[in-house]
Protein backbone atom coordinates (compact mmCIF):
# COMPACT_ATOMS: atom_id res chain seq x y z
CA UNK A 1 0.00 0.00 0.00
CA UNK A 2 1.18 3.49 -0.84
CA UNK A 3 0.85 5.50 2.40
CA UNK A 4 0.67 8.77 0.45
CA UNK A 5 -2.33 7.61 -1.58
CA UNK A 6 -5.94 8.16 -0.54
CA UNK A 7 -8.55 5.42 -0.10
CA UNK A 8 -9.03 3.30 -3.23
CA UNK A 9 -12.61 4.53 -3.69
CA UNK A 10 -11.32 8.02 -4.57
CA UNK A 11 -8.77 7.03 -7.21
CA UNK A 12 -11.10 7.47 -10.17
CA UNK A 13 -11.02 11.28 -10.08
CA UNK A 14 -7.92 12.98 -8.61
CA UNK A 15 -9.53 16.41 -9.07
CA UNK A 16 -12.21 15.47 -6.53
CA UNK A 17 -9.76 13.94 -4.06
CA UNK A 18 -11.14 14.85 -0.60
CA UNK A 19 -9.00 16.85 1.80
CA UNK A 20 -10.66 15.84 5.06
CA UNK A 21 -13.20 13.49 6.61
CA UNK A 22 -16.17 15.73 5.82
CA UNK A 23 -15.25 15.86 2.12
CA UNK A 24 -14.68 12.11 1.99
CA UNK A 25 -18.13 11.49 3.46
CA UNK A 26 -19.70 13.86 0.94
CA UNK A 27 -17.86 12.06 -1.87
CA UNK A 28 -19.03 8.60 -0.78
CA UNK A 29 -22.61 9.83 -0.32
CA UNK A 30 -22.52 11.40 -3.78
CA UNK A 31 -21.37 8.17 -5.42
CA UNK A 32 -24.06 6.13 -3.65
CA UNK A 33 -26.69 8.77 -4.44
CA UNK A 34 -25.73 8.61 -8.12
CA UNK A 35 -26.15 4.84 -8.16
CA UNK A 36 -29.57 5.08 -6.53
CA UNK A 37 -30.63 7.81 -8.96
CA UNK A 38 -29.65 5.59 -11.90
CA UNK A 39 -31.62 2.65 -10.45
CA UNK A 40 -34.64 4.89 -9.92
CA UNK A 41 -34.59 6.20 -13.51
CA UNK A 42 -34.28 2.70 -14.96
CA UNK A 43 -37.10 1.40 -12.77
CA UNK A 44 -39.50 4.34 -13.25
CA UNK A 45 -38.93 4.80 -16.98
CA UNK A 46 -38.20 1.33 -18.39
CA UNK A 47 -39.57 2.35 -21.82
CA UNK A 48 -36.40 4.35 -22.47
CA UNK A 49 -34.21 1.29 -21.85
CA UNK A 50 -35.97 -1.37 -23.93
CA UNK A 51 -33.12 -2.04 -26.35
CA UNK A 52 -32.47 -5.50 -24.97
CA UNK A 53 -31.68 -7.40 -28.18
CA UNK A 54 -28.36 -9.21 -28.28
CA UNK A 55 -26.72 -11.86 -30.43
CA UNK A 56 -26.48 -14.46 -29.09
CA UNK A 57 -29.31 -13.80 -26.61
CA UNK A 58 -28.28 -14.81 -23.08
CA UNK A 59 -31.33 -14.33 -20.79
CA UNK A 60 -29.37 -14.26 -17.52
CA UNK A 61 -27.34 -11.29 -18.80
CA UNK A 62 -30.37 -9.28 -19.94
CA UNK A 63 -31.69 -6.38 -17.79
CA UNK A 64 -34.35 -7.29 -15.28
CA UNK A 65 -37.93 -6.63 -16.37
CA UNK A 66 -39.83 -4.36 -13.99
CA UNK A 67 -43.11 -4.01 -15.89
CA UNK A 68 -45.94 -6.60 -15.49
CA UNK A 69 -46.38 -8.85 -18.50
CA UNK A 70 -49.65 -10.59 -17.51
CA UNK A 71 -52.78 -8.57 -18.24
CA UNK A 72 -56.24 -8.96 -16.73
CA UNK A 73 -57.49 -9.85 -13.25
CA UNK A 74 -56.16 -13.23 -12.20
CA UNK A 75 -54.18 -14.87 -9.46
CA UNK A 76 -51.22 -15.31 -11.82
CA UNK A 77 -51.20 -11.55 -12.46
CA UNK A 78 -51.28 -10.98 -8.69
CA UNK A 79 -48.31 -13.31 -8.19
CA UNK A 80 -46.35 -11.44 -10.85
CA UNK A 81 -47.00 -8.05 -9.22
CA UNK A 82 -46.01 -9.43 -5.82
CA UNK A 83 -42.79 -10.75 -7.35
CA UNK A 84 -42.09 -7.31 -8.86
CA UNK A 85 -42.71 -5.73 -5.41
CA UNK A 86 -45.46 -3.43 -6.72
CA UNK A 87 -47.25 -2.93 -3.42
CA UNK A 88 -50.16 -0.71 -4.48
CA UNK A 89 -50.86 -2.66 -7.68
CA UNK A 90 -50.84 -5.93 -5.74
CA UNK A 91 -53.36 -4.66 -3.18
CA UNK A 92 -55.63 -3.23 -5.87
CA UNK A 93 -55.57 -6.48 -7.86
CA UNK A 94 -56.25 -8.52 -4.71
CA UNK A 95 -59.29 -6.34 -3.91
CA UNK A 96 -60.58 -6.78 -7.47
CA UNK A 97 -60.27 -10.55 -7.18
CA UNK A 98 -62.13 -10.58 -3.86
CA UNK A 99 -64.89 -8.31 -5.21
CA UNK A 100 -65.28 -10.58 -8.25
CA UNK A 101 -65.81 -13.53 -5.90
CA UNK A 102 -62.54 -15.23 -6.90
CA UNK A 103 -60.90 -17.19 -4.11
CA UNK A 104 -57.22 -16.35 -3.72
CA UNK A 105 -55.11 -19.26 -2.50
CA UNK A 106 -53.66 -19.18 1.00
CA UNK A 107 -50.11 -19.32 -0.39
CA UNK A 108 -50.62 -16.26 -2.61
CA UNK A 109 -52.35 -14.31 0.17
CA UNK A 110 -49.47 -15.08 2.51
CA UNK A 111 -47.04 -13.82 -0.16
CA UNK A 112 -49.03 -10.59 -0.33
CA UNK A 113 -48.87 -10.29 3.47
CA UNK A 114 -45.11 -10.83 3.28
CA UNK A 115 -44.84 -7.94 0.83
CA UNK A 116 -47.05 -5.60 2.87
CA UNK A 117 -45.35 -6.39 6.17
CA UNK A 118 -41.89 -5.95 4.71
CA UNK A 119 -42.57 -2.52 3.20
CA UNK A 120 -44.95 -1.34 5.93
CA UNK A 121 -47.85 -0.82 3.54
CA UNK A 122 -45.78 1.64 1.48
CA UNK A 123 -44.47 1.44 -2.05
CA UNK A 124 -41.16 -0.28 -2.78
CA UNK A 125 -38.23 2.15 -3.25
CA UNK A 126 -34.46 1.61 -3.49
CA UNK A 127 -34.08 3.12 -0.02
CA UNK A 128 -36.74 0.86 1.50
CA UNK A 129 -35.21 -2.21 -0.11
CA UNK A 130 -32.05 -1.56 1.95
CA UNK A 131 -33.81 -0.17 5.02
CA UNK A 132 -33.07 -1.62 8.44
CA UNK A 133 -34.72 -1.20 11.78
CA UNK A 134 -34.01 2.29 13.06
CA UNK A 135 -33.54 1.39 16.71
CA UNK A 136 -31.99 4.05 18.89
CA UNK A 137 -30.09 3.20 22.05
CA UNK A 138 -31.55 5.63 24.58
CA UNK A 139 -29.76 6.17 27.86
CA UNK A 140 -30.36 3.35 30.31
CA UNK A 141 -31.40 4.28 33.85
CA UNK A 142 -28.72 3.78 36.45
CA UNK A 143 -31.23 2.04 38.71
CA UNK A 144 -34.47 0.23 38.03
CA UNK A 145 -36.03 2.16 40.90
CA UNK A 146 -35.27 5.50 39.26
CA UNK A 147 -38.19 6.94 37.26
CA UNK A 148 -37.53 7.49 33.56
CA UNK A 149 -37.26 11.04 32.27
CA UNK A 150 -40.11 10.51 29.80
CA UNK A 151 -43.32 8.56 30.09
CA UNK A 152 -42.94 4.95 28.96
CA UNK A 153 -45.56 3.79 26.48
CA UNK A 154 -46.03 0.04 26.14
CA UNK A 155 -45.25 -1.22 22.69
CA UNK A 156 -44.02 2.06 21.22
CA UNK A 157 -40.50 2.42 19.87
CA UNK A 158 -38.43 5.51 20.43
CA UNK A 159 -38.32 6.28 16.71
CA UNK A 160 -42.14 6.48 16.54
CA UNK A 161 -44.64 3.86 15.39
CA UNK A 162 -44.85 3.47 11.60
CA UNK A 163 -47.57 0.79 11.56
CA UNK A 164 -50.84 2.50 10.59
CA UNK A 165 -54.05 1.46 12.29
CA UNK A 166 -56.18 -0.88 10.12
CA UNK A 167 -53.70 -0.78 7.25
CA UNK A 168 -53.93 -3.07 4.24
CA UNK A 169 -52.02 -5.89 5.94
CA UNK A 170 -54.44 -5.92 8.91
CA UNK A 171 -57.47 -5.59 6.63
CA UNK A 172 -56.43 -8.49 4.40
CA UNK A 173 -55.49 -10.61 7.42
CA UNK A 174 -58.96 -10.11 8.91
CA UNK A 175 -60.84 -11.13 5.74
CA UNK A 176 -58.74 -14.24 5.09
CA UNK A 177 -61.06 -17.27 5.13
CA UNK A 178 -58.29 -19.37 6.64
CA UNK A 179 -54.98 -18.56 8.29
CA UNK A 180 -51.99 -20.72 9.04
CA UNK A 181 -48.88 -20.21 11.16
CA UNK A 182 -47.17 -18.39 8.27
CA UNK A 183 -49.95 -15.76 8.26
CA UNK A 184 -49.55 -15.02 11.97
CA UNK A 185 -45.75 -15.07 11.88
CA UNK A 186 -45.64 -12.64 8.95
CA UNK A 187 -47.93 -10.20 10.77
CA UNK A 188 -45.88 -10.42 13.97
CA UNK A 189 -42.59 -9.77 12.19
CA UNK A 190 -44.07 -6.89 10.20
CA UNK A 191 -45.50 -5.25 13.33
CA UNK A 192 -42.17 -5.53 15.15
CA UNK A 193 -40.25 -4.21 12.15
CA UNK A 194 -42.48 -1.15 11.86
CA UNK A 195 -42.80 -0.23 15.52
CA UNK A 196 -46.06 -1.83 16.67
CA UNK A 197 -44.54 -4.11 19.31
CA UNK A 198 -47.66 -4.27 21.52
CA UNK A 199 -49.79 -5.38 18.58
CA UNK A 200 -47.16 -7.98 17.70
CA UNK A 201 -47.35 -9.42 21.21
CA UNK A 202 -51.16 -9.56 21.04
CA UNK A 203 -50.91 -11.30 17.67
CA UNK A 204 -48.54 -13.84 19.21
CA UNK A 205 -51.14 -14.60 21.90
CA UNK A 206 -53.70 -15.14 19.11
CA UNK A 207 -51.26 -17.51 17.40
CA UNK A 208 -50.98 -19.57 20.59
CA UNK A 209 -54.75 -19.58 21.05
CA UNK A 210 -55.14 -20.96 17.51
CA UNK A 211 -52.66 -23.71 18.48
CA UNK A 212 -50.12 -22.70 15.86
CA UNK A 213 -46.35 -22.72 16.34
CA UNK A 214 -44.11 -19.73 15.64
CA UNK A 215 -40.90 -20.13 13.65
CA UNK A 216 -37.45 -19.08 14.82
CA UNK A 217 -37.57 -15.76 12.92
CA UNK A 218 -40.78 -14.77 14.70
CA UNK A 219 -39.28 -15.52 18.10
CA UNK A 220 -36.22 -13.48 17.14
CA UNK A 221 -38.45 -10.51 16.31
CA UNK A 222 -40.42 -10.85 19.57
CA UNK A 223 -37.21 -10.99 21.65
CA UNK A 224 -36.01 -7.82 19.90
CA UNK A 225 -39.30 -6.10 20.80
CA UNK A 226 -39.04 -6.88 24.55
CA UNK A 227 -37.56 -3.46 25.57
CA UNK A 228 -40.64 -1.79 24.06
CA UNK A 229 -43.06 -4.07 25.90
CA UNK A 230 -41.70 -3.78 29.43
CA UNK A 231 -40.26 -0.85 31.35
CA UNK A 232 -38.29 -2.38 34.22
CA UNK A 233 -35.06 -4.24 33.61
CA UNK A 234 -36.08 -7.42 35.45
CA UNK A 235 -39.44 -7.50 33.67
CA UNK A 236 -37.67 -7.34 30.32
CA UNK A 237 -35.48 -10.31 31.17
CA UNK A 238 -38.48 -12.29 32.46
CA UNK A 239 -40.41 -11.70 29.22
CA UNK A 240 -37.39 -12.65 27.10
CA UNK A 241 -37.10 -15.82 29.18
CA UNK A 242 -40.79 -16.58 28.49
CA UNK A 243 -40.12 -16.48 24.74
CA UNK A 244 -37.05 -18.70 25.14
CA UNK A 245 -39.07 -21.23 27.15
CA UNK A 246 -41.80 -21.20 24.49
CA UNK A 247 -39.12 -21.97 21.89
CA UNK A 248 -38.05 -24.99 23.92
CA UNK A 249 -41.67 -26.14 24.38
CA UNK A 250 -42.43 -25.78 20.65
CA UNK A 251 -39.10 -27.48 19.78
CA UNK A 252 -37.89 -24.47 17.79
CA UNK A 253 -34.11 -24.59 17.39
CA UNK A 254 -32.49 -21.19 18.14
CA UNK A 255 -29.97 -19.79 15.69
CA UNK A 256 -27.31 -17.07 15.77
CA UNK A 257 -29.91 -14.33 15.26
CA UNK A 258 -31.82 -15.59 18.30
CA UNK A 259 -28.86 -15.05 20.61
CA UNK A 260 -27.98 -11.74 18.97
CA UNK A 261 -31.57 -10.57 19.52
CA UNK A 262 -31.32 -11.68 23.17
CA UNK A 263 -28.03 -9.83 23.68
CA UNK A 264 -29.47 -6.78 21.94
CA UNK A 265 -32.30 -6.80 24.49
CA UNK A 266 -29.87 -7.41 27.39
CA UNK A 267 -28.03 -4.22 26.35
CA UNK A 268 -31.06 -2.44 27.78
CA UNK A 269 -31.50 -4.48 30.93
CA UNK A 270 -28.97 -2.72 33.20
CA UNK A 271 -27.15 -4.92 35.67
CA UNK A 272 -29.36 -7.89 34.78
CA UNK A 273 -27.82 -7.82 31.32
CA UNK A 274 -24.30 -8.41 32.59
CA UNK A 275 -25.13 -11.53 34.58
CA UNK A 276 -27.34 -13.05 31.90
CA UNK A 277 -25.26 -12.19 28.83
CA UNK A 278 -22.45 -14.55 29.83
CA UNK A 279 -25.01 -17.34 30.29
CA UNK A 280 -26.25 -16.62 26.76
CA UNK A 281 -22.69 -16.92 25.39
CA UNK A 282 -22.22 -20.25 27.20
CA UNK A 283 -25.50 -21.49 25.74
CA UNK A 284 -24.23 -20.56 22.25
CA UNK A 285 -21.10 -22.60 22.87
CA UNK A 286 -23.19 -25.56 24.05
CA UNK A 287 -25.24 -25.40 20.84
CA UNK A 288 -22.07 -25.03 18.72
CA UNK A 289 -23.19 -21.64 17.32
CA UNK A 290 -20.31 -19.38 16.34
CA UNK A 291 -20.74 -15.71 17.34
CA UNK A 292 -20.79 -12.99 14.71
CA UNK A 293 -19.34 -9.49 15.03
CA UNK A 294 -22.72 -8.23 16.27
CA UNK A 295 -22.56 -10.76 19.12
CA UNK A 296 -19.24 -9.37 20.29
CA UNK A 297 -20.42 -5.79 19.81
CA UNK A 298 -23.45 -6.38 22.06
CA UNK A 299 -21.22 -8.04 24.66
CA UNK A 300 -18.73 -5.16 24.77
CA UNK A 301 -21.52 -2.61 25.06
CA UNK A 302 -23.02 -4.49 28.02
CA UNK A 303 -19.74 -4.66 29.94
CA UNK A 304 -18.04 -1.40 28.93
CA UNK A 305 -20.93 1.04 28.78
CA UNK A 306 -20.16 4.67 29.77
CA UNK A 307 -17.91 5.28 32.76
CA UNK A 308 -18.77 1.90 34.32
CA UNK A 309 -15.83 -0.07 32.94
CA UNK A 310 -15.06 -3.70 33.69
CA UNK A 311 -11.50 -5.06 33.82
CA UNK A 312 -9.90 -5.93 30.48
CA UNK A 313 -10.57 -9.68 30.87
CA UNK A 314 -13.77 -9.73 28.80
CA UNK A 315 -12.40 -7.77 25.84
CA UNK A 316 -9.17 -9.80 25.92
CA UNK A 317 -11.14 -13.03 25.53
CA UNK A 318 -13.24 -11.47 22.77
CA UNK A 319 -10.17 -10.32 20.83
CA UNK A 320 -8.53 -13.73 21.25
CA UNK A 321 -11.54 -15.21 19.44
CA UNK A 322 -11.89 -12.47 16.82
CA UNK A 323 -8.26 -12.46 15.66
CA UNK A 324 -8.52 -16.17 14.77
CA UNK A 325 -11.41 -15.67 12.32
CA UNK A 326 -12.20 -13.93 9.06
CA UNK A 327 -15.86 -12.93 9.39
CA UNK A 328 -18.68 -12.90 6.86
CA UNK A 329 -21.99 -11.04 7.34
CA UNK A 330 -24.54 -13.23 9.15
CA UNK A 331 -26.66 -10.63 10.94
CA UNK A 332 -27.96 -7.23 9.73
CA UNK A 333 -26.34 -5.82 12.87
CA UNK A 334 -22.91 -7.08 11.85
CA UNK A 335 -22.60 -3.64 10.29
CA UNK A 336 -22.12 -4.18 6.57
CA UNK A 337 -24.98 -2.03 5.23
CA UNK A 338 -23.25 0.89 3.53
CA UNK A 339 -26.26 2.20 1.58
CA UNK A 340 -27.00 5.91 1.44
CA UNK A 341 -30.01 5.42 3.73
CA UNK A 342 -27.79 3.78 6.35
CA UNK A 343 -25.25 6.61 6.10
CA UNK A 344 -27.97 9.17 6.78
CA UNK A 345 -29.57 7.22 9.63
CA UNK A 346 -29.36 8.80 13.07
CA UNK A 347 -30.14 5.58 14.90
CA UNK A 348 -27.79 3.03 16.42
CA UNK A 349 -25.89 0.63 14.23
CA UNK A 350 -23.59 -2.13 15.38
CA UNK A 351 -19.91 -1.51 14.73
CA UNK A 352 -17.73 -3.99 16.56
CA UNK A 353 -14.35 -2.58 15.58
CA UNK A 354 -15.33 0.98 16.49
CA UNK A 355 -16.82 -0.14 19.81
CA UNK A 356 -13.79 -2.27 20.65
CA UNK A 357 -11.36 0.55 19.82
CA UNK A 358 -13.34 2.91 22.05
CA UNK A 359 -13.03 0.36 24.88
CA UNK A 360 -9.25 0.19 24.30
CA UNK A 361 -9.12 3.99 24.55
CA UNK A 362 -11.20 4.02 27.73
CA UNK A 363 -8.96 1.35 29.28
CA UNK A 364 -5.85 3.14 27.91
CA UNK A 365 -4.53 -0.26 26.79
CA UNK A 366 -2.32 0.06 23.71
CA UNK A 367 -1.57 -3.69 23.59
CA UNK A 368 -5.25 -4.47 23.20
CA UNK A 369 -5.49 -1.83 20.47
CA UNK A 370 -2.65 -3.48 18.53
CA UNK A 371 -4.35 -6.85 18.94
CA UNK A 372 -7.64 -5.41 17.70
CA UNK A 373 -5.94 -3.82 14.69
CA UNK A 374 -4.35 -7.13 13.81
CA UNK A 375 -7.80 -8.77 13.96
CA UNK A 376 -9.32 -6.02 11.78
CA UNK A 377 -6.71 -6.58 9.07
CA UNK A 378 -7.19 -10.36 9.03
CA UNK A 379 -8.93 -11.70 5.93
CA UNK A 380 -11.93 -9.61 4.87
CA UNK A 381 -12.67 -8.19 8.31
CA UNK A 382 -11.74 -4.69 7.09
CA UNK A 383 -14.80 -4.76 4.83
CA UNK A 384 -17.03 -4.27 7.86
CA UNK A 385 -15.78 -0.67 8.08
CA UNK A 386 -17.12 1.84 5.57
CA UNK A 387 -15.44 5.23 5.11
CA UNK A 388 -17.19 6.84 8.09
CA UNK A 389 -16.49 3.96 10.46
CA UNK A 390 -12.96 3.50 9.14
CA UNK A 391 -12.18 7.15 9.83
CA UNK A 392 -13.66 6.96 13.34
CA UNK A 393 -11.76 3.72 14.06
CA UNK A 394 -8.36 5.06 12.99
CA UNK A 395 -9.02 8.40 14.69
CA UNK A 396 -9.52 6.67 18.05
CA UNK A 397 -6.50 4.43 17.46
CA UNK A 398 -4.29 7.41 16.65
CA UNK A 399 -5.42 9.32 19.75
CA UNK A 400 -4.48 6.29 21.85
CA UNK A 401 -1.08 6.09 20.14
CA UNK A 402 -0.43 9.76 20.91
CA UNK A 403 -1.29 9.13 24.54
CA UNK A 404 0.61 5.87 25.16
CA UNK A 405 3.39 5.41 22.57
CA UNK A 406 6.87 6.83 22.00
CA UNK A 407 6.96 9.80 19.63
CA UNK A 408 8.94 7.93 16.94
CA UNK A 409 6.26 5.25 16.83
CA UNK A 410 3.51 7.89 16.74
CA UNK A 411 5.11 9.71 13.80
CA UNK A 412 5.66 6.42 11.94
CA UNK A 413 1.97 5.53 12.28
CA UNK A 414 0.97 9.08 11.38
CA UNK A 415 2.98 8.93 8.16
CA UNK A 416 1.52 5.54 7.17
CA UNK A 417 -2.08 6.24 8.21
CA UNK A 418 -2.74 9.65 6.65
CA UNK A 419 -4.34 9.87 4.13
CA UNK A 420 -4.29 6.22 3.05
CA UNK A 421 -6.28 5.03 6.10
CA UNK A 422 -7.98 8.09 7.53
CA UNK A 423 -8.18 11.87 7.58
CA UNK A 424 -7.04 13.27 10.95
CA UNK A 425 -9.66 15.17 12.91
CA UNK A 426 -8.92 18.44 14.77
CA UNK A 427 -8.70 16.37 17.96
CA UNK A 428 -6.09 14.09 16.35
CA UNK A 429 -3.98 17.11 15.40
CA UNK A 430 -4.31 18.47 18.94
CA UNK A 431 -3.29 15.07 20.36
CA UNK A 432 -0.29 14.98 18.01
CA UNK A 433 0.83 18.48 19.06
CA UNK A 434 0.59 17.49 22.72
CA UNK A 435 2.57 14.31 22.03
CA UNK A 436 5.28 16.36 20.29
CA UNK A 437 5.36 18.69 23.28
CA UNK A 438 5.63 15.84 25.80
CA UNK A 439 8.51 14.29 23.83
CA UNK A 440 10.25 17.67 23.27
CA UNK A 441 10.06 17.05 19.52
CA UNK A 442 8.75 20.46 18.47
CA UNK A 443 10.91 20.65 15.34
CA UNK A 444 8.20 18.53 13.62
CA UNK A 445 5.60 21.30 14.05
CA UNK A 446 6.16 22.93 10.62
CA UNK A 447 5.26 19.66 8.84
CA UNK A 448 2.15 19.35 11.03
CA UNK A 449 1.20 22.90 10.03
CA UNK A 450 1.45 21.92 6.34
CA UNK A 451 -0.91 19.01 7.02
CA UNK A 452 -3.32 21.34 8.82
CA UNK A 453 -3.47 23.56 5.75
CA UNK A 454 -4.09 20.53 3.53
CA UNK A 455 -6.86 19.29 5.83
CA UNK A 456 -8.54 22.69 5.95
CA UNK A 457 -7.88 23.21 9.68
CA UNK A 458 -5.88 26.43 9.25
CA UNK A 459 -8.80 28.49 10.62
CA UNK A 460 -9.39 26.46 13.74
CA UNK A 461 -8.84 28.91 16.62
CA UNK A 462 -7.98 26.20 19.17
CA UNK A 463 -5.39 24.57 16.92
CA UNK A 464 -3.78 27.89 15.97
CA UNK A 465 -3.50 28.92 19.62
CA UNK A 466 -1.93 25.59 20.56
CA UNK A 467 0.46 25.72 17.61
CA UNK A 468 1.61 29.29 18.38
CA UNK A 469 1.89 28.57 22.09
CA UNK A 470 4.18 25.58 21.54
CA UNK A 471 6.42 27.36 19.00
CA UNK A 472 6.88 30.46 21.18
CA UNK A 473 7.34 28.79 24.54
CA UNK A 474 11.13 28.36 24.37
CA UNK A 475 14.13 29.56 22.38
CA UNK A 476 15.31 27.07 19.72
CA UNK A 477 18.30 26.86 17.35
CA UNK A 478 18.31 29.37 14.50
CA UNK A 479 17.19 26.91 11.80
CA UNK A 480 14.13 25.88 13.80
CA UNK A 481 13.32 29.50 14.67
CA UNK A 482 13.34 30.43 10.99
CA UNK A 483 10.93 27.55 10.23
CA UNK A 484 8.68 28.67 13.11
CA UNK A 485 8.72 32.24 11.78
CA UNK A 486 7.60 30.94 8.37
CA UNK A 487 4.67 29.18 10.09
CA UNK A 488 3.90 32.41 11.99
CA UNK A 489 3.87 34.29 8.67
CA UNK A 490 1.32 31.83 7.25
CA UNK A 491 -0.83 32.09 10.37
CA UNK A 492 -0.65 35.90 10.24
CA UNK A 493 -1.92 35.77 6.64
CA UNK A 494 -4.80 33.54 7.72
CA UNK A 495 -5.79 35.98 10.48
CA UNK A 496 -5.51 38.99 8.16
CA UNK A 497 -7.64 37.33 5.48
CA UNK A 498 -10.23 36.30 8.07
CA UNK A 499 -10.41 39.87 9.39
CA UNK A 500 -10.90 41.22 5.85
CA UNK A 501 -13.67 38.68 5.21
CA UNK A 502 -15.23 39.44 8.62
CA UNK A 503 -15.08 35.73 9.46
CA UNK A 504 -15.17 34.25 12.96
CA UNK A 505 -11.38 34.20 13.32
CA UNK A 506 -10.14 37.40 14.98
CA UNK A 507 -6.83 38.50 16.48
CA UNK A 508 -6.40 37.89 20.19
CA UNK A 509 -3.75 39.39 22.43
CA UNK A 510 -2.06 36.02 22.98
CA UNK A 511 -1.99 35.21 19.25
CA UNK A 512 -0.48 38.63 18.46
CA UNK A 513 2.11 38.18 21.18
CA UNK A 514 3.13 34.70 19.97
CA UNK A 515 3.53 35.85 16.34
CA UNK A 516 5.50 38.96 17.37
CA UNK A 517 7.74 36.84 19.57
CA UNK A 518 8.41 34.31 16.78
CA UNK A 519 9.30 37.10 14.32
CA UNK A 520 11.58 38.66 16.93
CA UNK A 521 13.48 35.43 17.59
CA UNK A 522 14.00 34.94 13.84
CA UNK A 523 15.47 38.47 13.52
CA UNK A 524 12.54 39.76 11.42
CA UNK A 525 12.44 43.15 13.12
CA UNK A 526 10.05 44.94 10.75
CA UNK A 527 7.52 42.08 10.79
CA UNK A 528 7.72 41.97 14.59
CA UNK A 529 7.14 45.74 14.82
CA UNK A 530 4.08 45.47 12.58
CA UNK A 531 2.64 43.00 15.07
CA UNK A 532 3.49 45.37 17.95
CA UNK A 533 1.51 48.13 16.24
CA UNK A 534 -1.41 45.73 15.97
CA UNK A 535 -1.69 45.73 19.77
CA UNK A 536 -2.72 49.38 19.73
CA UNK A 537 -5.21 48.79 16.91
CA UNK A 538 -7.13 46.10 18.81
CA UNK A 539 -6.68 47.71 22.25
CA UNK A 540 -4.53 44.92 23.66
CA UNK A 541 -1.38 45.17 25.81
CA UNK A 542 1.71 43.08 24.91
CA UNK A 543 3.31 41.03 27.68
CA UNK A 544 6.69 41.88 29.16
CA UNK A 545 8.20 38.82 27.47
CA UNK A 546 7.10 40.05 24.03
CA UNK A 547 8.57 43.52 24.72
CA UNK A 548 11.87 42.08 25.92
CA UNK A 549 12.17 39.72 22.96
CA UNK A 550 11.51 42.55 20.52
CA UNK A 551 14.18 44.64 22.19
CA UNK A 552 16.62 41.71 21.89
CA UNK A 553 15.76 41.47 18.18
CA UNK A 554 16.37 45.19 17.70
CA UNK A 555 19.72 44.84 19.45
CA UNK A 556 20.69 41.79 17.36
CA UNK A 557 19.90 43.61 14.11
CA UNK A 558 21.31 46.92 15.45
CA UNK A 559 18.11 48.91 14.99
CA UNK A 560 18.05 51.64 17.68
CA UNK A 561 15.12 53.36 15.96
CA UNK A 562 12.97 50.27 16.50
CA UNK A 563 14.04 50.14 20.17
CA UNK A 564 13.00 53.78 20.64
CA UNK A 565 9.65 53.04 18.97
CA UNK A 566 9.16 50.24 21.51
CA UNK A 567 9.90 52.61 24.44
CA UNK A 568 7.40 55.11 23.04
CA UNK A 569 4.76 52.36 22.64
CA UNK A 570 5.28 51.20 26.22
CA UNK A 571 4.98 54.78 27.48
CA UNK A 572 1.85 55.38 25.38
CA UNK A 573 0.24 52.24 26.83
CA UNK A 574 1.28 53.27 30.35
CA UNK A 575 3.16 50.02 30.99
CA UNK A 576 5.24 49.70 34.18
CA UNK A 577 8.02 48.15 32.06
CA UNK A 578 8.53 51.35 30.05
CA UNK A 579 11.21 52.65 32.45
CA UNK A 580 13.12 49.36 32.31
CA UNK A 581 12.97 49.31 28.52
CA UNK A 582 14.22 52.92 28.43
CA UNK A 583 17.19 52.01 30.64
CA UNK A 584 18.06 48.98 28.50
CA UNK A 585 17.90 51.04 25.34
CA UNK A 586 20.25 53.67 26.78
CA UNK A 587 22.77 51.05 27.94
CA UNK A 588 22.71 48.55 25.07
CA UNK A 589 22.44 50.83 22.02
CA UNK A 590 24.73 53.51 20.63
CA UNK A 591 22.30 56.45 20.37
CA UNK A 592 22.78 59.74 18.59
CA UNK A 593 22.08 63.01 20.39
CA UNK A 594 18.70 63.25 18.69
CA UNK A 595 17.82 59.69 19.71
CA UNK A 596 18.92 60.37 23.29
Amino acid sequence: MDPTAAHYMFQDDPFLMPRNAANSRLFSLSKESGRNAAKYIIKQFPQYFDKTFAEPNIPCLMPETFTPQIEGVSEEALKERIHLRRVKDSVDLFDQLVQAGTTVSLETTNSLLDLLCFYGDGESTPEKEKEEEDLEEPGVNASEQKAPKRQFQRGSQSSGSRWRENNNAERIFKIMPERNAHSYCTMIRGMVKHGASAKAYDMYIDLLNERHKADVHTFNALITAVPYLKERFLERWELAKVFLNHMAQQEVQPNLLTFNALLKTLRRCGGVGRSMSLLAIKEMEALDIEPSLATYDHLLFIFYRGADLCPSGIISEVLDDVEKRSFTPQDPDDGMDFSISALFKLGWKANFFGTAMQVCCDLKDIKLAYQLNKAMEKGDNWKFLDMDRLNAYWSKFFSLLCMMEQIDVVLKWYKEMSPSHFYPTPKNILDLLQALDAANHLEAIPSVWEDMKQLGFNRRQDLLQELLSLMSREQHPEEIQLAFAKCAEDIKAVYEQSVREQALLEWTGSALGHVALLFSRAGRTQDAWNMMERFQQINRIPTDQVMEEFLNCAKQTNCPDEAIKLVKLAAALGLPSSQRLKSRTEKEFELSEKQK
